[in-house]
């Protein structure tokens, strides 16, 4: 199983397709609430959520316009998350992805402004 990004057929990870879908029934409550906003076009964009990229899972994408958006709990301020999140990054950048990166408190507290953020940015991706 497969899709077509760039020049390049990315497979799935043996197994990546099973975790993510146990990751979409056990979202954190930043991502439910996230999710929420997102989901349905309801920023005139399609939004898919832990979905596999290669051997990465990630929170949202919008393969449309090729933006990734992650939501970081505890894990991702370790040196072994922050680590990880960098080499992911830099595979994501190389197939042509943009990355936005939300703490899950953040989340919780200003989803309005969250949610203002990511239009933007589908709006105008330079910005």
């Amino acid at each position: 199983m497969g899709f077509k990004i760039m020049s390049e057929t990315l497979r799935y990870r043996h197994g990546s397709v099973g975790r993510a879908r146990a990751f979409r029934q056990s979202m954190t409550d930043g991502e439910q609430k996230l999710w929420s906003r997102l989901r349905g076009k309801q920023l005139e964009y399609y939004f898919r959520r832990q979905m596999p990229i290669g051997k990465y899972i990630v929170d949202f994408v919008c393969w449309k316009e090729k933006l990734v958006v992650e939501i970081d709990g505890s894990q991702h301020f370790t040196n072994a998350g922050k680590e990880h999140d960098r080499i992911r990054d830099q595979f994501l950048k190389e197939q042509g992805f943009r990355i936005l990166h939300y703490d899950s408190v953040e989340v919780l507290n200003n989803t309005d402004g969250i949610i203002d953020a990511i239009y933007e940015n589908l709006k105008n991706p330079l910005s």
